[in-house]
């Protein structure tokens, strides 16, 4: 009887995470296209910048204050030798996202987003020189159809969008390869990761959106009519990028790597229904049809990575390098770097 009520309060937990972490993420997502498409706030420099800031406000809030997390002790010397240049990746990450959602439609921006997994093996494959079984490799074969299909048949198709979502994939990628050798020996949970590399990330970014859009800035300020409303929506956007961050930690706790997989691949179907009931952006059937494709492809990848990473070595035979998608253990399912913050 015992068993039943921790088994039935621990798949509660896991269900009330999963949905909190959609909650979070589809609020993201939709309210910054809001921002850039109905507050006609197009700078998403300065989007990203008001993120950053609202983001190191609350990690120190929760790790120095509340003390919901320990603060992983870091060397001087480490944070400007590693942590600097995940934190240039990181921003880099984040920016190409926000710039793809002014020009594209939610939908097109997540199904691209979906082709993270084949980049990461591509780079890993060509630049790192490590070996992967024929598995994986067909485990990728309907990501890239279905991202080829939806992006030949999509209808609101802006090149500089498709750019911007894709070698936001690109960076995604190396982010999560980087982390792998930068910051070896620091087990980061996602309120630490935010911890160091927001205050860093806002570093970087606030004199390019001061020279870039600091005059669109305070143009927009002096011409838009409900100022005082757009402020506190921008803000609050900045706000939830943080709670997104804080939800991922709390659901790679209450699932299983196979669930978190399939669960980030059905938040995107989520965040993809709920933009077209907003913003109702044309989607044709064949487009959808894609979309579909691209997300079952990598549910599947990410089964596949689970199975390799569940049998025992061979000796004399590489292993095929994991991902923060397959992690071995509880322990390493927390992402050294966050590579589900959609902000």
């Amino acid at each position: 009887m015992e068993e039943s009520r921790v088994l039935n309060w621990g798949m509660f937990r896991a269900v009330l995470a999963i949905f909190q972490w959609w909650g979070f993420n589809v609020a993201v997502i939709i309210m910054n296209k809001w921002i850039f498409q109905k507050l006609d706030f197009k700078f998403p420099l300065t989007v990203s910048c008001v993120h950053f800031i609202c983001s190191s406000v609350g990690a120190y809030i929760a790790i120095k204050l509340l003390k919901i997390k320990p603060l992983i002790e870091v060397d001087p010397e480490d944070r400007w030798r590693r942590i600097f240049p995940m934190s240039f990746v990181f921003c880099i990450n984040i920016v190409l996202g926000n710039v793809s959602l002014r020009y594209i439609p939610v939908s097109f921006m997540q199904t691209i987003k979906s082709f993270t997994p084949a980049t990461t093996v591509f780079l890993q494959w060509l630049v790192w020189r490590k070996y992967f079984e024929w598995r994986i490799w067909a485990s990728l074969v309907p990501i890239v159809g279905g991202i080829l299909l939806t992006s030949v048949t999509e209808l609101s198709f802006n090149i500089f969008g498709f750019c911007a979502a894709l070698f936001g994939c690109l960076a995604t990628s190396t982010k999560t390869i980087l982390a792998e050798s930068l910051l070896h020996g620091y087990k980061f949970d996602s309120i630490n990761t935010v911890y160091y590399m927001a205050p860093f990330a806002t570093m970087i970014l606030a004199l390019p959106a001061m020279l870039l859009e600091g005059s669109g800035v305070m143009n927009w300020f002096y011409t838009h009519q409900s100022i005082y409303s757009s402020l506190i929506i921008i803000f609050c956007s900045g706000v939830l990028a943080f709670c997104l961050n804080f939800s991922i930690f709390y659901v790679i706790h209450s699932t299983t790597a196979v669930t978190f997989n399939v669960a980030g691949n059905l938040k995107v179907a989520v965040a993809v229904l709920v933009s077209w009931l907003i913003f109702r952006n044309p989607i044709s059937a064949v487009n959808a049809v894609g979309c579909a494709i691209t997300l079952s492809g990598c549910t599947f990848y990410g089964y596949v990575r689970h199975k390799l990473s569940q049998q025992p070595a061979v000796p004399g035979t590489p292993r095929t390098p994991r991902t923060p998608r397959t992690p071995r253990s509880r322990m390493e399912m927390l992402p050294v770097v966050n590579d589900k913050q959609d902000v």
